[in-house]
Parts: C-alpha cells; sequence; structure tokens
C-alpha cells in the first residue's frame, strides 16, 4: 500500500512513462487483493476463536458482522477526515466508494456466509462458489443496464466511476470470500506434520489456479464486455493463485531458524494495517507532502518511499509500546506485581 501509494502521488508526470514505473504499478497492484485477502482470513480465525469463546456460532457470527459494519462506518469517518483535512467543497466526497467501504460490507458478507453451513467443508465450498460467482459475475455486473436506476452513490459500489469509485464490489469482494475460505482451510493445521500438509495443500492449489487465470487468458472471452486488467475473471483468478501461494511462502519465511523470537516488521505492519492504511495515505496525498506532489524523479521517489516507510515503521512501533503500557496501567495492581 505504501509503495503504491507514494509512487502514484509522487512521481513526476515526466517519469510516468518508464517501464521501471510500470513495474512499481503492477507490484503495488498486490497491496488491494492483499489486504482484502488478509481481511477474509481474519473472518475465518475470528467466527472460530469467538465461537470457542462464546459457546454460539450466530453469536460469533453476529460479532464479525458488527466488525464489517465498524470497518464499514470507518470508511466514511475517514472520507471526512479527508474532506475537512483538504479543504473540499464538493460534498459528494463525502460518499466516494474506497477499500474500506468494500472491505466492510464484504467481512459481512463473509460472515453470513460463514454462518450460512456447517463444518469446515460445507463453509469452505459455500465461501468457494461465492469467490467464483464473484469472480465470473463481475463483467456482466459492469455493464448492466439497471445499474442506471440506482442512486448514483450506490451505483459506485457496483460500477466505476471516475473520481468516486476507488474500489467496487465485484471482484474486490471476491477477494475476501477467498481469504475466508483459506482460512478455514489454514485452521486444519493443528500440529507441525498436520500445518505443512495444508501449507503444501494451499501452495498447490494456489498454483493451479493463478496457472489457471492466467491460461484461461488467451482463450476467447466468455463476455462481450470485458478487460483484463479490471473486470477479467481471468485476472481474478490470476491473482487469487498468488495470493494463495503467498500464504505459504510467508509460513516458510516464518519457520527459517533465524526467526524465531525475533521482532518483525512485517508481522507488525500486518497487525497495524488498518492504522498504517488511515494515517499514511491522508500524509501521501494530504497537505502535509504538498510539495513533493507530482514533482519527484523516479530514483528520488524510491528513497522517499524508503524513508517514508521508515517513519511508517517508528509510528507503529510507537503506538503499539504506548498501547502496551496503557494496558499495563489499567491492570489491578496485584497483576502488575504477579508479572513482575
Amino acid at each position: 500500500m505504501i509503495e503504491g501509494h507514494t509512487f502514484d502521488a509522487w512521481t513526476r508526470p515526466a517519469d510516468r512513462s518508464q517501464s521501471a514505473y510500470d513495474w512499481v504499478v503492477l507490484i503495488a497492484g498486490a497491496g488491494g487483493p492483499l489486504f482484502l485477502f488478509l481481511a477474509g482470513v481474519s473472518v475465518a480465525f475470528a467466527a472460530s476463536t469467538r465461537t470457542a469463546r462464546l459457546g454460539s456460532e450466530a453469536a460469533a457470527a453476529r460479532t464479525v458482522r458488527s466488525r464489517g459494519w465498524q470497518i464499514f462506518l470507518y470508511a466514511f469517518l475517514f472520507r471526512l477526515q479527508s474532506f475537512v483535512l483538504s479543504g473540499s467543497s464538493d460534498p459528494s466526497m463525502l460518499l466516494k466508494v474506497d477499500i474500506l467501504n468494500v472491505m466492510g460490507l464484504s467481512i459481512v458478507a463473509a460472515a453470513m456466509l460463514w454462518q450460512s453451513a456447517r463444518g469446515v467443508r460445507d463453509r469452505v465450498a459455500v465461501l468457494t462458489g461465492a469467490t467464483v460467482a464473484i469472480a465470473m459475475v463481475t463483467p456482466v455486473f459492469r455493464h448492466a443496464p439497471f445499474l442506471a436506476l440506482l442512486p448514483d452513490p450506490v451505483e459506485w459500489y457496483f460500477h466505476p466511476v471516475p473520481g468516486r469509485t476507488n474500489f467496487t464490489l465485484f471482484p474486490w469482494s471476491g477477494f475476501v470470500t477467498a481469504g475466508a475460505a483459506v482460512g478455514l482451510v489454514l485452521q486444519r493445521g493443528r500440529d507441525r506434520p498436520s500445518e505443512q500438509r495444508v501449507i503444501i495443500g494451499i501452495a498447490v492449489v494456489g498454483l493451479l489456479v493463478g496457472a489457471g487465470g492466467y491460461a484461461a487468458s488467451y482463450l476467447p472471452s466468455l463476455y462481450r464486455h470485458s478487460d483484463f486488467w479490471t473486470s477479467s475473471p481471468t485476472f481474478f483468478f490470476l491473482r487469487a493463485g498468488l495470493l494463495m501461494m503467498s500464504v505459504s511462502l510467508a509460513w516458510a519465511w516464518e519457520q527459517r531458524p533465524s526467526a524465531a523470537g525475533r521482532w518483525s516488521p512485517l508481522v507488525l505492519f500486518g497487525v497495524e494495517s488498518l492504522f498504517v492504511y488511515w494515517i499514511h495515505v491522508e500524509l501521501v496525498y494530504g497537505l502535509v507532502s504538498m510539495p513533493l506532489h507530482g514533482r519527484l524523479p523516479l530514483p528520488w521517489v524510491v528513497l522517499a518511499f524508503a524513508a517514508f516507510t521508515m517513519l511508517m515503521l517508528g509510528v507503529v512501533a510507537l503506538k503499539r509500546r504506548t498501547q502496551t503500557r496503557w494496558q499495563a496501567r489499567r491492570q489491578p495492581p496485584a497483576l502488575r506485581i504477579g508479572r513482575g
């Protein structure tokens, strides 16, 4: 996310035609799908944890849905913050559809799908089926005539409108349901041998899905209107396969001997991803960095991106430390002494 936004906001127009910038855009394109995919994984883990804690699947699903609605409301709060800080005079910008809008609604839908089935296999089947359906109907939804009958702010969730839509429910919600399905499978690894089998299985399926999407992109399209980079199911499945393989790569990275007990900036960024998103977007595109907007040569953007990433890492580490100390102070004195 940080890479994509810094290069988009700060690179001067003359350097945007370079092939190096094209590679930057391609790599940055993984940020949005990964953000949504991991939100889906958290749906499966949160539902399982809350079921064990509350003793009720219905209560667990209700709690996860509440989190989804909370994120959906956060989207409007975030937009209000941007509206005020930017000094905008266009109230319709408050309804702009961005990734938090889609994430919140998708989490609600994934929790409902999770609750609609019983057992891991049935839930994986339901969530996988929903993922495939979302990908396959996206080209149809993008050009459906009935969308014109919807109020504009509602239409923006289904049909991209320049300046009003950064993400749409189709196909982006499919990454959340895909992540939820993978999260359910990950929970089957209850010991080291079974965990390894699960990880290998996810990697193999991801490879097949990604390769299948890539191969299908060379076949004649099934749709009258379909664009590979935006609405094509083939590109969706290619990215979904890569995301599944990235889970296995992340697991392998964390299993290396030198990782035991070490502080990890990637883990820290992952745990605080919503906080990082919230603050870095305004810093990158807002008034604070206005002198940099569209003015830096590409090599300078690389340096600025590295420096800004380190700044974000420091801010997140400070937040975690402050939060830990604050929580410790709220504990009864007896617990503090016991821990000491």
